[in-house]
Order: C-alpha cells, then sequence, then structure tokens
C-alpha cells in the first residue's frame, strides 16, 4: 500500500480473568468499540507481569500482585482498535471466585478508560463480532478446545 507505512507495533499485557462459572471478563475501552481482555501498553522499564497487574488494579479496581498471574504465553497480531498497528502482547490468567453479588468478593468494576464490561462463557464470546483479534484468533480457540476435547485424544 503506497504511502501507509510501517505498522506500529504496541508492547502490551492482556489478562484472561476467569469466574468459577468458566465465564471470561471482557472489558471495552472508551471510544471503541471492540471487546478484548483487560490490559495495556507497559511502561519504561515494566516488565510483562507487572503491567498485566497493574493494568487490572487501574481498570478493574482488583487487588492483583504480579505473582497472582499464570503465565499463559505471548502472541503477535493485528491490534483491535487501531489501523496499521500490530501487538506483541504477553498473556496471563487469573482466576477470581465469582459471580458476585454475595458481598463475599469484591467483583470487578469498570474503571480508567474501560467503559463496559461483560462475563461471557467463551463460546458466548467467540460468537460475537466485536471481540479482539486476539481473542477470537488465539485465547478462545484455545479455551474452546479445553472445552471440548477431540474424541480418542488423551490429555
Amino acid at each position: 500500500m503506497p504511502g501507509a507505512g510501517a505498522p506500529v507495533v504496541l508492547t502490551l499485557s492482556a489478562v484472561l480473568l476467569r469466574d468459577s462459572e468458566g465465564r471470561i471478563l471482557l472489558v471495552r475501552k472508551r471510544g471503541t468499540r471492540r471487546f478484548m481482555q483487560p490490559g495495556g501498553k507497559l511502561e519504561p522499564g515494566e516488565d510483562f507481569r507487572t503491567a498485566a497487574a497493574r493494568e487490572v488494579n487501574e481498570e478493574l479496581g482488583l487487588d492483583v500482585a504480579p505473582e497472582d498471574l499464570s503465565d499463559i504465553g505471548r502472541w503477535y497480531g493485528p491490534a483491535a482498535n487501531e489501523a496499521n498497528t500490530f501487538i506483541d502482547a504477553g498473556l496471563f490468567g487469573l482466576n477470581v471466585p465469582g459471580p458476585f453479588g454475595s458481598g463475599a468478593a469484591k467483583a470487578p468494576q469498570a474503571a480508567a478508560e474501560i467503559e463496559e464490561t461483560l462475563w461471557l462463557t467463551p463460546a458466548e464470546a467467540f460468537a460475537r463480532n466485536d471481540i479482539s483479534p486476539l481473542l477470537r484468533d488465539h485465547v478462545l480457540p484455545q479455551l474452546l478446545a479445553q472445552e471440548n476435547p477431540a474424541p480418542g485424544v488423551d490429555g
């Protein structure tokens, strides 16, 4: 594409939050249309795990320490809301007690730039047309494969 320039690469961390019913938490940032995992860009000198914990604290009000997060891996692919942009994402998992409402556990609350949150099963999330490429192409296929292993395959 003439004049398009080289794509921008954003380095960020994302967190897969799951409740006790197996649902995942998706967030939508203000001014965007796609749902994604909570997370964001690394600050100078910050590692992926530390950034992930900081972002969950800022975006959802959860007191999460870096050591609370399990390492899921890395993913490189198109950004959800920025044209000509790719992401290099560190992925982490966090199980939260939910479902919420009993008063026993603090529910994640939209804060900072988060405008909307959704708790969905992986199948419900995959059926949507407004989810990020990271979710659609990487995270959800792995979750769905874990939930529905191929017949005759030993784990």
